[in-house]
């Protein structure tokens, strides 16, 4: 069977869909051109301890899936439009904090906003997509996130080249960007009509407290967040370790992203016809935690570079390599059997809790991946990715168990 193209899919996409896909390519090359340098900053530049940092960058997660139910339940009973232009709109005001405060209360006040207008508009545009996809859900969501992946491919490489004037200045201009983007939603989006819900906010919660199949799936598919959110955290600080050069963050980056742009579609494809939704997540997410292998082996070995060592990065491509492979198996069937596993009316709803349970999960392993990097001697790298490929393995247990038990259709 043939695989079909990015751009084959982006043309069947309905009109409104193929906005938003366009529309993600923006936003993520305002963040990424800001959040991968951050860590870096904060120690370098800033001085901050790496615990702190783990704080900071937790912080951030845990207010935006942490407030994932806020932004789906608002774009269930608000509509989803609205929730999108306010989540860019707050996104102006976060990273033009980021761009002219250095205190520690400044710079998490400013994570806070970053997260909280992800909040807003990440369940908002997925419950849009997720309407307009229909039974087309996989593949929409792989055609979307290559538009992520190539606005991640930018975003670095454009943060790296303004880095070497300013940290400042790459925030500026993220902000500037996410400018943008707001205005454009304003004119060009399209509204959805909005359903009338006559259960009420509280009511809507308790449906989905109460569907254990989602709530089994959500605490075994939270480690996919867990562990993403170390891709601003382990990955970087380790590959400028052992390379000595902030330049081998974008190098990183870029890399994870190529692979995205050009497996993306092909591995949701290729996992498809093989295997059932769920079985591609927990193949999905057993990759992701062995991304974290070679770092785990290589960390003690190598040591802290004095000079420029560019080849000292390999094992931390190679598991960045592994890790989206991962992301493109994991990410795109979690996003088709949400709605499945939870419910179409109250779509945004049901993203918003799993990305809350995500975050709680997400913020503590950040913190603990934060402390164990603090640890000092060479035998001590290799805990925390460790810990990470233990992550990893677990949700994908878990999530192939829900499978195997038929708890997935």
């Amino acid at each position: 069977m043939t695989t079909p193209s990015v751009r084959a899919q982006f043309r069947a996409l309905p009109p409104a869909a193929r906005l938003l896909v366009v529309n993600q390519f923006g936003i993520n090359v305002g963040f990424y051109m800001v959040v991968p340098f951050l860590a870096t900053y904060l120690v370098d530049d800033l001085g901050y301890a790496a615990a702190l940092v783990g704080v900071v960058l937790g912080v951030r997660t845990l207010s935006q899936q942490g407030l994932f139910l806020v932004g789906g339940t608002a774009a269930d009973r608000l509509g989803a439009r609205p929730v999108i232009v306010l989540g860019c709109a707050l996104r102006v005001l976060a990273f033009g904090l980021f761009a002219v405060v250095t205190s520690p209360a400044g710079i998490v006040a400013a994570a806070v906003l970053t997260g909280f207008a992800g909040a807003l508009f990440n369940p908002a545009v997925r419950a849009y997509l997720s309407r307009e996809a229909g039974e087309g859900r996989a593949g929409a969501f792989a055609v979307f996130n290559t538009a992520a992946d190539a606005g991640a491919f930018v975003g670095p490489l454009l943060g790296a080249a303004l880095l070497a004037v300013d940290f400042r200045l790459v925030a500026a201009v993220a902000c500037v960007t996410f400018l943008l983007l707001t205005v454009a939603q304003v004119l060009v989006l399209p509204a959805h009509p909005v359903e009338t819900h006559a259960d009420g906010v509280l009511g809507s919660w308790g449906a989905v407290v109460r569907n254990r199949r989602f709530v089994a799936f959500t605490l075994c598919g939270s480690a996919y967040f867990a562990l993403y959110n170390q891709v601003y955290l382990v990955f970087p600080l380790e590959a400028q370790r052992v390379t000595g050069t902030p330049a081998a963050v974008g190098v990183l980056f870029a890399v994870s992203t190529v692979a995205g742009i050009a497996l993306y579609v092909r591995v949701a494809a290729w996992g498809g016809r093989r295997w059932p939704p769920g079985t591609c997540v927990a193949v999905g997410l057993a990759l992701m935690g062995v991304g974290f292998a070679p770092v785990a082996v290589s960390a003690p070995l190598l040591p802290t570079a004095t000079g420029i060592a560019p080849a000292a990065a390999v094992p931390v491509l190679a598991g960045a390599v592994v890790f989206t492979f991962g992301i493109a198996l994991a990410n795109p069937f979690t996003m088709q059997l949400l709605p499945v596993v939870g419910s179409e009316r109250l779509i945004g709803t049901y993203y918003g809790f799993y990305h809350l349970v995500s975050a709680l999960l997400a913020a503590a392993v950040s913190a603990a991946a934060g402390a164990l990097l603090d640890l000092t001697g060479p035998g001590w790298r290799a805990v925390a990715p460790l810990a990470l490929l233990a992550v990893g393995l677990a949700g994908a247990a878990g999530m192939a168990l829900l499978q195997r038990r038929g708890h997935l259709s």
